[in-house]
């Protein structure tokens, strides 16, 4: 289905698990990772839709929602989410975001922390800077890529680079090109403009206050083999006040597709 934005962009959405029994909290609403990707949820909706309405959606100009010119801010991707709640009617929602989305996802439960019953953070990097973990992040993917040669097609470079993303190296090729399919350009004008964004905005102590303020449970989930530092995320699970951390083991970035049954207890428990 189609949401449209009041600045009148077209985004992509889907609903399932219509007709399951409400939880108290309102539907679960993912957020894709990124910035410029598009959302490769499906298997969590399926893991998840017996238990709950679960809502997808495709950011703005990325997979299959309609390609435009931006602008590229999290205030505006914000304000998407927001068009995506209204949409759907929801006067509260639990929210789960991933990687960039779970920046995300905290951005808008900071926005506005009466709509959002629970937030799931998964993978994300914490409200520090940047530089406190890209370098380490940038070593540790060129470590568990090994040395392998670059593909000449676009698709088989991503897909390659996401396999850095698993933790167990003989699927970690399989796993990737499930994320790959279906395959949409990556918007790499988004990437571009969100990544300088939050390198220019995050780490003040104004995001720590506003962090230590926000009254409402979150459950952080890190894979504790990413190649992402999970240290990175110590300065948001200190800054709230209701938090509760699950670090899976033998799992990357990706925990839903490498700890799947252990990731579906830790969501469904958090819903409320």
């Amino acid at each position: 289905m189609t949401v449209i934005t009041e600045d009148d962009v077209r985004l992509w959405a889907s609903r399932s698990g219509e007709g399951r029994p409400a939880t108290p909290g309102g539907p679960l609403v993912l957020c894709h990772g990124g910035p410029g990707l598009w959302d490769m949820f499906a298997d969590v909706a399926a893991m998840l839709d017996d238990r709950t309405t679960v809502i997808r959606w495709d950011q703005r100009g990325c997979g299959r929602s309609e390609r435009c010119d931006g602008p590229w801010t999290t205030d505006r991707f914000v304000a998407d989410l927001d068009a995506v709640r209204r949409h759907f009617g929801l006067d509260r929602m639990a929210l789960l975001g991933h990687s960039w989305g779970a920046q995300l996802a905290l951005s808008y439960a900071l926005a506005h922390p009466a709509r959002v019953s629970t937030l799931i953070y998964v993978s994300g990097n914490g409200i520090g800077p940047v530089s406190g973990w890209h370098a380490a992040y940038k070593e540790n993917l060129a470590s568990r890529l090994g040395g392998q040669e670059r593909p000449e097609d676009e698709r088989e470079q991503v897909i390659l680079q996401w396999s850095a993303d698993f933790a167990d190296p003989a699927r970690a090729l399989e796993r990737a090109r499930r994320m790959a399919d279906p395959w949409f350009a990556i918007n790499y004008a988004c990437n571009s403009a969100l990544n300088t964004e939050i390198k220019n905005t995050w780490g003040t102590a104004e995001l720590q206050a506003a962090c230590r303020a926000l009254d409402l449970p979150v459950l952080i989930i890190d894979g504790a083999q990413d190649i992402r530092p999970r240290s990175a995320v110590d300065s948001l699970a200190e800054a709230l006040p209701r938090v509760r951390r699950a670090v899976l083991p033998g799992t990357g970035h990706v925990p839903w597709l490498e700890a799947p049954q252990s990731f579906r207890e830790l969501v469904t428990g958090a819903l409320i």
